[in-house]
């Protein structure tokens, strides 16, 4: 509050609350408008003081924001007609937005999707804790990677069943805690098992067929489709709700999971008050970088340079790694080329490196990063995908290090005007080794956001052995050997 304060001359026209729950679960007492509630209805709107001034105050559910964060930052015109999905913990369904912009629900499609995709893992995970059917927000991550190793096995009994289970139980972290699916041969299997790994892929597709099959009997109207929630974060669905033929556009938002809920209730505020629902945004406009040390305390341990990026990327190509901070934060949960760690993507073992210095399983893929102009030379795609929310099969056999091991990589791609200084970087790599790719996956801390203070970030990178970081326009190196492999051997144990 005070950061938002700081950027006003005057206190504002209106205070926004986005609607939440007092506790864990959806099911408990509201906070502000509360969690469910799509139509006109599930706002409230009041009036209040703030520093001596009388100010408006609105809030709306946190379903509202979901759907009008989609609404209000996409391509859509005003006006005009669109189904929307919102698909998160909780809430699973369609709806469409009508050209007076009311919204109805088509069809509650399943209760809980983004809590049932993750409740198999917590199921087959020994370490999975006990409270609310072994639930952590990390599951759902992990998950997704783990279904790139499946086998293309046909559904067994035991795998059907359990499925069936999970996708029919009401308020599943309330009612199926772990010792009561204690009957399944999933229990606390290990989830880097092949039989879980197996499993993992056929819950996820059950899932999105369940969608699928509502979508294809009552979203016929040949509408854009604007995906929202955290299930939004699934490139797999969103690859597939992109090729399906029902929706001559899909739109997903680089902020559709909870990241997004405060510019959809601001939406939503501005439709109310000023009739008008759509902002201007740019995926860059996250929190300003602090800067809480001197560059004087910087040269402390690190040698400082002018960046200088030919001679940066002759260092990446060397099997060096860099902490890369431009600009403003990234709005949503995915580094974008502002908050990153940034390496070469052609061996393995980087990979290995990179999760190892993230503290991440060895079974997570690294994401790249693509000049928008080279990425159907490398990936299995045509035009921009800027914001890491899809799928791409590779196809260039010297991307190793981002190639999951089913082939496929979640790209990013770069153009001059949106990160000018990441794309004459990723040029400058091409330069050196003919490929416009780097790795590239978040700078933060483990469960923690984005690293956005220069003190956390000297520690971050003294502490994991990163080579250095980029800081704006200097280039700073670490005085010490790095940590973990550079090459193409194993990463550490």
């Amino acid at each position: 509050m005070l950061d938002a304060l700081a950027q006003m001359e005057g206190p504002p026209d209106v205070v926004c609350l986005s609607g939440w729950v007092k506790g864990f679960h959806s099911t408990e007492p509201p906070l502000g408008a509360g969690y469910f509630g799509f139509d006109d209805s599930a706002t409230m709107v009041g009036e209040s003081r703030m520093l001596g001034h009388p100010v408006r105050t609105f809030s709306s559910t946190h379903e509202r924001s979901h759907l009008l964060s989609a609404y209000g930052m996409s391509d859509v015109e005003h006006g005009r007609s669109c189904y929307a999905l919102v698909w998160e913990g909780n809430i699973g369904s369609f709806y469409e937005f009508t050209p007076e912009l009311r919204i109805r629900r088509i069809s509650s499609v399943l209760e809980d999707p983004g809590n049932k995709y993750q409740h198999v893992f917590a199921l087959a995970d020994p370490s999975s804790p006990p409270q609310h059917g072994g639930f952590r927000f990390s599951n759902a991550g992990k998950m997704m990677a783990l279904t790139g190793f499946a086998r293309p096995t046909p559904v067994s009994r035991a795998e059907r069943e359990l499925i069936e289970y999970i996708l029919d139980q009401p308020s599943i972290l309330l009612t199926a805690p772990k010792e009561k699916l204690s009957w399944s041969p999933f229990h606390d299997i290990g989830v880097e098992s092949q039989e879980f790994k197996d499993l993992a892929a056929k819950h996820s597709q059950a899932i999105f067929e369940r969608f699928l099959a509502v979508a294809e009997r009552e979203l016929t109207g040949g509408l854009p489709l604007l995906i929202a929630g955290g299930c939004g974060l699934n490139c797999d669905w969103n690859s597939q709700w992109r090729d399906c033929g029902l929706f001559p556009e899909v739109f997903v938002p680089p902020c559709p999971n909870d990241s997004g809920s405060a510019i959809g209730t601001a939406v939503d505020a501005q439709l109310h008050f000023t009739g008008q629902s759509k902002i201007t945004w740019d995926v860059y406009r996250g929190p300003d970088f602090l800067h809480d040390r001197t560059r004087a305390q910087i040269r402390d341990t690190f040698d400082e340079h002018a960046l200088d990026l030919p001679q940066l990327a002759a260092q990446l190509a060397a099997g060096k790694v860099f902490a890369w901070v431009q600009g403003r934060c990234e709005i949503g949960p995915r580094a974008l080329g502002n908050r990153s760690l940034l390496a070469a993507p052609f061996e393995k073992g980087m990979r290995d490196r990179l999760n190892h210095i993230k503290l991440r399983e060895p079974y997570r893929p690294i994401a790249p990063v693509c000049r928008e102009e080279d990425v159907s030379e490398h990936f299995d795609w045509d035009g921009p995908s800027p914001y890491m929310l899809y799928f791409q099969n590779v196809r260039d056999p010297r991307l190793r290090a981002v190639t999951h091991v089913d082939g496929t990589a979640r790209a990013q791609t770069v153009s001059t005007s949106q990160n000018p200084r990441l794309h004459a970087l990723l040029s400058a790599f091409k330069q050196a080794t003919g490929t416009g790719v780097l790795c590239n996956t978040s700078l933060n801390l483990p469960g923690r956001g984005f690293i956005n203070s220069t003190s956390d970030l000297v520690t971050y990178v003294l502490d994991r052995g990163i080579d250095g970081f980029v800081l704006e326009d200097r280039l700073y190196l670490a005085r010490r050997a790095p940590l973990g492999p550079t090459d193409g051997q194993d990463g550490p144990a």
